[in-house]
């Protein structure tokens, strides 16, 4: 176990050392995602290089439980901003022929010094890849299709759950006076019934609401908090937040807010 652990981060500093190098590579390999880079970070702040790094941290540590969770994180963002999937496994893919070009390189510059058992490894690094991948899709296909239930079927199920005690409420489109009614009603039912203990109101497919809207909404809210259920607040946009600055409305300053719904899934998922 000991060795192990040694070997693991023996590994690791070699692609810490390499690292622009293997960023490179990636970069190279991922022929049709690179263009997309920059876009799908506008779009959901998703930082493809950076993620990289974290998944290849994982897979080479054996910290499996971290690497589902990232996966699980990662497929509810990406369903969330409808990324197109293929570009996440074009991307998944050129992350793993970049990982064996240096594990290669690190085998070939440790031969007969480390014991480094290239096949041993094989079979640990594309067996952690296909988790991660299996849980990315599991968890994509599972959140949109409980996105368009919610979407399909607003009166009967609006917020879609993410663990015990913590649901995701995503508004798209227009939100009018009739809608946050129903709203008001549905949230606060199932906040009692189903005891969810924090509630994250993303509002990032709301382009602009109007004055009476935002106020009933904050109204909802304080609603959720009477009844011992934190609220946090993502996707806020900068037209919404204009307007409340003009009316001269804020959050209460127990509600939390954070730029993307993939934040609050980085600080709740684990909860």
């Amino acid at each position: 176990m000991a060795e192990a652990l040694q070997k693991s981060e023996e590994i690791r500093a070699f692609f810490d050392k390499y690292q622009e190098a293997f960023e490179e590579k990636l970069l190279e390999e991922a022929v049709n995602v690179k263009d997309q880079i920059d876009e799908i970070l506008k779009i959901g702040n998703i930082d493809l290089v950076s993620n990289a790094h974290k998944v290849v941290g994982y897979i080479i540590e054996g910290q499996e439980e971290e690497l589902k969770l990232f996966a699980k994180q990662e497929g509810i963002a990406w369903a969330t901003h409808s990324i197109e999937l293929s570009f996440k496994l074009e991307w998944v893919q050129a992350i793993r022929r970049t990982l064996w070009t240096f594990l290669q390189q690190y085998n070939d510059a440790t031969y007969n010094k480390t014991g480094f058992d290239f096949f041993s490894m094989e079979k640990d690094v594309n067996t952690r890849v296909d988790t991660f991948l299996n849980n990315f899709f599991i968890n994509y296909s599972t959140y949109k299709d409980s996105l368009i239930k919610a979407h399909r079927q607003l009166v009967e199920n609006l917020s879609v759950p993410i663990n015990a005690s913590v649901s995701i409420l995503p508004l798209i489109g227009s939100v009018d006076s009739f809608r946050t009614s129903i709203l008001e009603e549905k949230v606060l039912t199932e906040v009692g019934n189903s005891h969810i203990d924090t509630l994250i109101l993303d509002l990032s497919g709301i382009a602009d609401m109007e004055s009476e809207v935002i106020h009933h909404l904050m109204k909802i809210i304080d609603g959720t908090a009477m009844m011992g259920c934190k609220t946090i607040i993502t996707g806020l946009r900068a037209e919404v937040v204009r307007k409340m600055i003009n009316l001269g409305l804020s959050f209460d300053p127990k509600t939390k807010t954070l730029g993307t719904l993939q934040n609050a899934l980085s600080e709740y998922l684990a909860v």
